[in-house]
């Protein structure tokens, strides 16, 4: 069953399944009304920094633990340090036009891409942990070699592709910006950057499967951030919360998902397409459960990842129902990866497990941080611990988010 906690008790209902014969009879009889979308929240007056998924405070704390050589942090800042990411030998593979056709192919610069903006992101964390200036400037040359080149994203996995890359390079230039003692000469130029290559092709969101369009609005979230774009961030969390609360199935959102208006999910028929050819529907499910856990898994780490940005900027949504959405998504997903049984009903009895090293944002927020208890994202966020990379966009995230209590 989903993780189950004190947390919205009086919202909460039993677990609901609903066919979609139930549901099309529903649609017919004019009986099914599907609530409107979440309010949107608003930029605050003054943006925190660093404030791109990690704080200071979080970065404190986990210092302190590296420092003290305590586990499982210490074990974790070990594994980052011995990935090739904080290879102090990196050279940056800067291209004018990264070019991403579907599943990156072709790959004209899109692995080169996105493994550059993590490994500047890792030594931007490298640096704030040891104090050691050579990381600092080996993220900072990083940066500089991509924002003096790259002008365009183009084929058709193009916004994806920017969305993974925007949302590590924000995460990096937070760090290097407002804790880095020495010089950044080159931080105009990156944020001209991000403001003119990335921002745009992010900020608009995507028709496609959501976690493109979580992906993206997580790049168009930290970008806004950095850019200290109010407009851009109310946009941005617009869109996160329309999305959210589509990609993620709660037995309060009535006999169908929620849907995003402007893809037109009208009919029944075509909401089952959309998720997978799922047409039962039960707490936790996603859109893209039926399609593999790996994919599931990038939508539910985007959602972790803007309401932990939202929190740090003073705006906490995990009492919303973004926390209870994150919250059953990881629980419902986890216990198949521990390896639960596929119910028959359940996309048609079968489960492509993979869902990646993303757990650990959303059950510190859920479980350290505000008390729930989650049975079995606690089990396989243990399990899998130290979390590393998924050579996209999450890194790190044990070292970072482990038992953070910031």
């Amino acid at each position: 069953m989903p993780d189950t906690s004190a947390f919205h008790r009086k919202r909460r209902r039993p677990a609901l399944l609903v066919s979609a014969a139930a549901a099309t009879a529903a649609l017919v009889a004019g009986l099914l009304s599907l609530p409107a979308a979440p309010r949107a929240e608003a930029a605050p007056a003054v943006f925190a920094h660093p404030g791109v998924t990690v704080s200071k405070g979080q970065l404190d704390f986990t210092r302190g633990k590296v420092d003290a050589g305590a586990q499982p942090w210490k074990g974790a800042f070990d594994q980052m340090m011995a990935s090739r990411y904080a290879d102090p030998n990196r050279t940056a593979k800067p291209r004018a036009t990264v070019e991403c056709g579907s599943y990156s192919n072709p790959n004209y610069g899109c692995t080169d891409e996105r493994e550059d903006a993590i490994a500047a992101y890792t030594n931007a964390l490298a640096w704030y942990l040891t104090r050691d200036d050579r990381y600092a400037k080996k993220s900072i040359e990083l940066m500089d070699a991509w924002s003096a080149v790259i002008k365009s994203h183009t084929n058709s996995n193009a916004p994806l592709q920017t969305g993974w890359a925007g949302s590590s390079w924000p995460k990096a230039a937070e760090i290097i910006k407002h804790t880095y003692t020495g010089t950044w000469a080159g931080s105009g130029r990156f944020a001209a950057m991000l403001r003119d290559v990335y921002l745009p092709k992010v900020i608009n969101g995507s028709h496609s499967n959501g976690n493109w369009e979580l992906s993206m609005t997580e790049a168009a979230v930290g970008i806004s951030v950095f850019l200290e774009d109010k407009a851009s961030y109310d946009k941005a969390m617009a869109t996160f919360r329309t999305r959210t609360a589509a990609y993620v199935y709660l037995a309060s959102d009535g006999a169908l998902p929620r849907t995003v208006p402007s893809q037109n999910l009208d009919t029944t028929a075509k909401i089952v397409g959309y998720w997978q050819g799922q047409s039962t529907f039960v707490t936790g499910l996603t859109q893209e459960t039926c399609r593999d856990l790996t994919h599931t898994g990038y939508g539910i780490s985007a959602i972790a990842h803007i309401a932990e940005t939202s929190r740090i900027q003073g705006q906490d949504l995990y009492g919303t129902d973004v926390g209870e959405r994150l919250r059953q998504a990881l629980g419902f997903q986890s216990r198949y990866q521990l390896g639960e049984t596929v119910p028959s009903w359940l996309c048609g009895g079968s489960l492509n497990l993979g869902l990646g090293p993303v757990t650990e944002v959303g059950y510190n927020a859920l479980h350290h941080r505000l008390g729930i208890p989650m049975t079995n994202t606690q089990r396989l966020t243990e399990q899998n611990r130290p979390a590393g990379s998924n050579n996209l966009f999450v890194a790190w995230e044990t070292l970072t988010h482990g038992e953070n209590p910031n």
